[in-house]
């Protein structure tokens, strides 16, 4: 992507500092970041060589959950908080695949995101898709609009993938997921991807110190106690919270297990 902002990217949108969405995006093999973000990410790269597994075992769950839960439980509305830049196999091209009439919400606050967003994510003439620019803090916001697209008396997969652990204080995270909760019925899913120091993440504290020092939003790990606690009062999907990589592989790496990585992956139900 050129370094120079095009006329459509909004002003407020900062080529010059690292940022969450563009450098995971980097990771991923992506097109859509910046100088900055290249050499923030290369430089996590050196001190980490596991993040690039990380964002890929991350993306490769996100697939595999929402297969599950669209073919296997009939969900048919996902509301996807900190969906970051689109790539392959994005929330509504997962489910509407398997039910087409699937409805799909995105929220994000990055403004490159939003530009792409408008663009790409589209829908089956079956379903919806419907974007929010939005701060995963600001839940009275989230849940008013989400309306626009989903029926909140009808089961909902909220997924919050790698986005909590920009939420620093705790109990302010633990707060944000129990709310969301609340707001769907019986039958709901909660889907949770969050960093840890556990797991082979030990190695992580100094590409973490350096992203909050030189990119944004800063950023947290939690010990697998903590993460466990967002999704309290909901019953755990087989096998529990385990490393993301590891919840339910393709039947492909059968004998030949997947690398696992420092990043917790659980899947819960609303009873």
């Amino acid at each position: 992507m050129d370094d120079k902002p095009s006329t459509s990217e909004p002003s407020k949108l900062n080529p010059t500092v690292a940022h969450n969405a563009r450098v995971w995006n980097y990771w991923l093999g992506g097109k859509d970041h910046y100088l900055a973000d290249r050499q923030v990410g290369d430089r996590i790269f050196e001190m980490f060589p596991n993040i690039v597994h990380v964002a890929r075992a991350d993306r490769a769950f996100l697939g595999r959950v929402v297969r599950h839960l669209t073919a296997e439980v009939g969900i048919r509305q996902f509301l996807d908080i900190g969906t970051g830049l689109p790539t392959v196999d994005n929330t509504h091209e997962v489910a509407q695949r398997v039910a087409p009439e699937s409805r799909i919400v995105y929220v994000d606050n990055d403004p490159l995101v939003l530009v792409h967003a408008r663009a790409l994510l589209t829908s089956t003439p079956e379903g919806a898709t419907d974007y929010i620019d939005a701060d995963a803090r600001d839940l009275d916001k989230i849940i008013q609009e989400a309306t626009r697209t989903l029926d909140l008396t009808r089961p909902v997969a909220i997924m919050l993938l790698g986005i909590l652990n920009f939420v620093l204080d705790t109990d302010e995270a633990r707060a944000i997921a129990h709310r969301l909760i609340e707001a769907v019925p019986s039958g709901s899913h909660l889907v949770l991807t969050h960093p840890t120091l556990e797991l082979g993440g030990e190695a992580n504290i100094e590409a973490m110190r350096f992203w909050n020092e030189h990119a944004t939003p800063p950023i947290t790990a939690r010990t697998g106690e903590e993460i466990a606690r967002f999704a309290e009062g909901l019953e755990l999907l087989e096998p529990g919270m385990v490393s993301c990589a590891l919840w339910r592989p393709e039947p492909a790496y059968v004998g030949d297990a997947p690398l696992e990585v420092s990043q917790y992956g659980l899947v819960a139900r609303k009873p």
